[in-house]
């Protein structure tokens, strides 16, 4: 049976014909993709080194088992990534163990990228704990024991983090819509008119875009807040992985931009 990551990997691959624009971020993906299904397979294979099984899994990070492994991570990064990810990926590897585990400490505690701006140094390292702990964090929702407190919550049950992507599935004669969370991929059913933002749930202010060329992938936009999140689609195309579509999908992000919308949660190409 394929697993998520090898989904990932193959419909990155098949997009960069499809979308030759995101054709960088789809390849530098793909190579990321690969190094985490490496990671997460290291997890697997040894989970007590890395986590406290004794309790339930989600919990605190002893970020120095890891440090190992993040400086091979980081090595590898440097040979794949475009110029910014790459020379942050260098910087990083020349600074102490100390800077490194309170980086990869505090994206744990803190999941959260607060600027989309790629030329900033904290962003950047930000979004190499990002990938980095992301197979870590998926382990720990795929091993986590009871079932998610709130599954109407706007960020994720199971970590607390934003969520980087909608989805539309089929449930009957429409879809049912739920979210996917950013770092540890886990989703939840939301309600289709709501803002996942700021709440807003009055339907004149929630508002969906989208272009003939790329009808799977539609903008959710918030009208009060002027949010906006991408969600993919599935009664249209099937064979959609919706993080990878969300990412190959630039012109909408371009689209939303320059009418004065704000993404909820950046993605790996800095959108």
């Amino acid at each position: 049976m394929k697993s998520a990551w090898d989904a990932r990997v193959e419909r990155a691959t098949e997009l960069i014909s499809v979308y030759p624009f995101a054709a960088q971020a789809l390849r530098f993906y793909a190579g990321v993709v690969v190094l985490q299904q490496k990671l997460f397979l290291e997890f697997q294979k040894n989970p007590s080194r890395f986590f406290e099984m004794d309790g339930p899994v989600w919990g605190p990070l002893n970020p120095s088992v890891f440090l190992p492994s993040f400086a091979n991570f980081l090595l590898s990064v440097r040979q794949i990534a475009p110029t910014i990810l790459a020379e942050a990926a260098d910087q990083l590897s020349r600074k102490g163990s100390a800077s490194q585990s309170s980086l990869l400490e505090c994206f744990w505690l803190s999941p959260i990228i607060m600027s989309d701006d790629l030329t900033n140094g904290a962003c950047v390292e930000r979004c190499l704990a990002w990938l980095f702990l992301q197979p870590a964090a998926e382990y720990c929702c795929s091993h986590q024991k009871g079932a998610p407190s709130n599954e109407s919550s706007a960020t994720c049950p199971r970590c607390g983090s934003k969520p980087i992507v909608g989805v539309l599935r089929p449930e009957g004669d429409g879809a049912k819509k739920s979210l996917i969370c950013m770092l540890c991929a886990h989703e939840w059913r939301f309600r289709r008119i709501c803002c996942p933002a700021c709440g807003e749930d009055r339907e004149p202010q929630i508002a969906v875009y989208s272009a003939a060329e790329i009808p799977h992938v539609r903008i959710d936009v918030c009208n009060s807040c002027h949010t906006y999140l991408k969600s993919v689609d599935l009664t249209k195309t099937g064979l959609a992985v919706p993080v990878v579509d969300e990412l190959a999908t630039m012109p909408l992000d371009l689209w939303a931009r320059e009418n004065g919308y704000q993404k909820l949660q950046m993605n790996l190409a800095g959108m």
